[in-house]
């Protein structure tokens, strides 16, 4: 089933991500974690649908999508950048496997942090704190850093930053591979959810497996 929305606002969270409000439709509900497709309600964007998780909570009375624009793509995300208030998306019915199974290590890459966003912000509403959580989240550059603001005082959760190709003092230079999670004092007897860019995800998986991490205890996108 398909739903017209409107936007709302829209506002920048990095040099290259928006936070995106639209008015809910009527009846529409979803679980922390849980994406739709989305489309531009626009002569020859109707049918460029593009998966896009939410980030505000089920119980609000508006839906919220944070999005990173790629304008080398020339694209759906391009233009998702230039929206203004008063412009119109379709969606779909709410779709997605990662979901909030309990304390854990949270491993995140880029834009793959958006479907912990609503699972962290419920879960800190539910239970007050954040204990038992740490997110792993690595990006290429400080500047890619996405609600770094809101992570960083999150009540208890563990935040552990990484930069791929930035080296700044205070942050893990380097990339989230096996020799990384080996000095991280990870405990991998423990629930793991991961989405990234699928060769991220892809390698980290098989690391994360190499070192005992069974099917049932890694949470992502396609399990």
């Amino acid at each position: 089933m398909s739903h017209q929305m409107t936007l709302q606002s829209i506002r920048p969270v990095t040099h290259d991500v928006h936070e995106l409000t639209f008015a809910k439709p009527d009846g529409f509900d979803f679980r922390p974690g849980q994406a739709t497709d989305l489309a531009l309600d626009r002569d020859g964007w109707r049918e460029e649908k593009r998966p896009f998780t939410f980030t505000s909570l089920p119980g609000a009375d508006h839906l919220q999508f944070t999005i990173k624009s790629y304008p080398s793509h020339d694209g759906v995300t391009e233009q998702i950048g230039k929206m203004k208030a008063g412009d119109g998306v379709i969606i779909g019915d709410p779709w997605g496997a990662i979901e909030d199974k309990g304390p854990g290590v949270i491993i995140a890459g880029g834009a793959g942090l958006t479907p912990f966003i609503a699972i962290l912000r419920a879960r800190q509403k539910s239970h007050g704190s954040l204990d038992g959580y740490r997110l792993i989240f690595s990006n290429s550059n400080e500047k890619d850093i996405i609600l770094r603001e809101e992570l960083e005082n999150m009540p208890g959760l563990r935040l552990d930053l990484v930069l791929s190709d930035e080296d700044v003092h205070g942050i893990h230079h380097g990339q989230i591979d096996g020799d990384y999670l080996d000095n991280a004092g990870l405990d991998f007897g423990s629930t793991f959810y991961l989405c990234g860019p699928p060769p991220m995800e892809d390698d980290v998986s098989e690391a994360l497996k190499a070192r005992g991490v069974s099917e049932d205890r890694l949470v992502r996108e396609d399990e």
